[in-house]
């Protein structure tokens, strides 16, 4: 398949020979709706039951136990540690969701992660002198955002053949990653995520963003596990996270106001895939505990839909997002 995401409404896609061709119609996408459509379902062998689709559908969230196998995961957690170890901090990028005036507004290195490997300090890994108050192992908040298709063992896992047949359970037509994290959730200093909606950042017109969290550790309340709202999904995206006419970038409106205690732990064991409509709305809370709480997250959207130029994450031409099939 030599089509990518759409840039912009009506955007002409490149054919094999590189002449410009009509786009095709866009798939159906029902990520936006409230109704399961008629293409989700799960086939035989695949890593979802009928019922787990049928929960996706009606809760906004699912929980896949057992779904990367402890080898996966000691895999994943080893790859991290060592890109780690080879990262340089020359640029220093603090990663926080507290404030809606961002600090990576307009900081290029956040911006230009799109494309890159990229790593983020935790809010709270620095003194008052600008030092790390710990070893940059336990420093670094998240990895960003395309490993999954820059670093091979991260691709191999994110375009793996079980998770194409989850999306396909789901009925994603052409999903393709826009968006991977290596999540940290350092002892003591791990960051709070704020309750969000994924869509309101990846915004492909209908919604399409579909969110793929594994955890690499055990995670529970003590050490910030998710929190999920069920059926919330079913009200759409409360606001958009966008280019502004500066450049910088902006929520088209303040953060709605939620009821935390509406909210349900998300407690799992590693190896567990929780499953995200991008319509969800979902959060975890600091991580006071002395131990950590890694995870991998993986954002798709469909294809053949206009990815908004508006949103953060933009490529070049030359490194265009891959659809799994």
């Amino acid at each position: 398949m030599h089509s990518v995401l759409a840039q912009g409404r009506g955007a002409a896609l490149a054919g094999p020979s590189g002449s410009r061709a009509a786009p095709p119609r866009a798939p159906r996408c029902r990520f936006h709706a409230t109704a399961q459509p008629a293409a989700a379902e799960a086939a035989a062998g695949s890593p979802l039951s009928q019922q787990q689709v049928e929960a996706f559908w009606r809760d906004g969230f699912v929980v896949v136990p057992g779904f990367a196998s402890p080898e996966e995961v000691a895999a994943l957690r080893a790859r991290a540690e060592a890109l780690v170890d080879s990262f340089d901090p020359a640029t220093v990028s603090i990663f926080s969701t507290k404030d809606d005036n961002q600090a990576q507004s307009k900081d290029p290195y956040f911006l230009e992660s799109a494309s890159k490997i990229s790593f983020f300090f935790e809010e709270k890994a620095f003194d008052a002198s600008g030092a790390l108050r710990q070893p940059k192992r336990l420093s670094i908040n998240k990895i960003g955002h395309a490993l999954h298709d820059l670093d091979p063992a991260f691709s191999a896992y994110s375009r793996s053949p079980k998770m194409a047949a989850v999306l396909r359970a789901l009925g994603l037509r052409a999903p393709a990653p826009v968006q991977s994290m290596y999540i940290f959730k350092q002892p003591r200093i791990g960051g709070e995520v704020v309750p969000h909606q994924d869509s309101t950042f990846l915004w492909t017109d209908p919604p399409s963003c579909v969110g793929a969290w594994l955890a690499l550790e055990d995670a529970d309340r003590s050490n910030g596990c998710l929190w999920g709202l069920r059926g919330v999904h079913t009200k759409g995206v409360a606001r958009r996270f966008v280019r502004g006419p500066e450049g910088q970038l902006v929520f088209t409106a303040p953060a709605p106001d939620y009821d935390l205690s509406q909210f349900d732990p998300i407690e799992v064991a590693a190896g567990t895939l929780v499953l995200l409509h991008g319509a969800n709305v979902h959060y975890s809370g600091e991580n006071t505990s002395p131990v950590s709480r890694h995870s991998y997250t993986l954002h798709f959207v469909e294809s053949g839909l206009p990815w908004s130029p508006e949103n953060w994450a933009q490529r070049p031409p030359d490194f265009p997002w891959r659809p799994l099939y």
